[in-house]
């Protein structure tokens, strides 16, 4: 399957950068966008869990990075007001390009933590 990471700045400036299993993530997250701590997190737990199902149908099995994703990206969240604004910097690859090779170099801002 193919995986990608992405990158956010979390309100306090922190910037976190989290792992799919899956190119899911484009289809509920944009780079460049802001979003509401809560809604970052709904919009995340969605594409984790398509991911995990993606993966269960084809190997038998949940995903557990998705999991674990997920419990790290909530357990960060924890720290900030709902409504406070978490921005996407990059998505890496940036587009679905199903084309072989197709997809751009790694982004990682300054100050990423992994």
């Amino acid at each position: 399957m193919p995986e990608m990471t992405y990158t956010v700045r979390w309100p306090d400036g922190r910037a976190g950068e989290y792992y799919s299993l899956s190119l899911v993530m484009h289809d509920h997250l944009t780079a460049g966008a802001e979003y509401a701590v809560r809604d970052f997190v709904d919009r995340t737990r969605l594409a984790l869990t398509e991911a995990s199902e993606r993966v269960r149908a084809k190997f038998g099995m949940y995903c557990t990075s998705a999991a674990a994703t997920l419990a790290e990206i909530e357990a960060a969240a924890g720290r900030y007001e709902p409504d406070a604004v978490v921005r996407v910097l990059a998505l890496d690859p940036p587009t679905v390009d199903p084309a072989p090779g197709g997809a751009g170099a790694a982004h990682r801002p300054e100050g990423t933590v992994r």
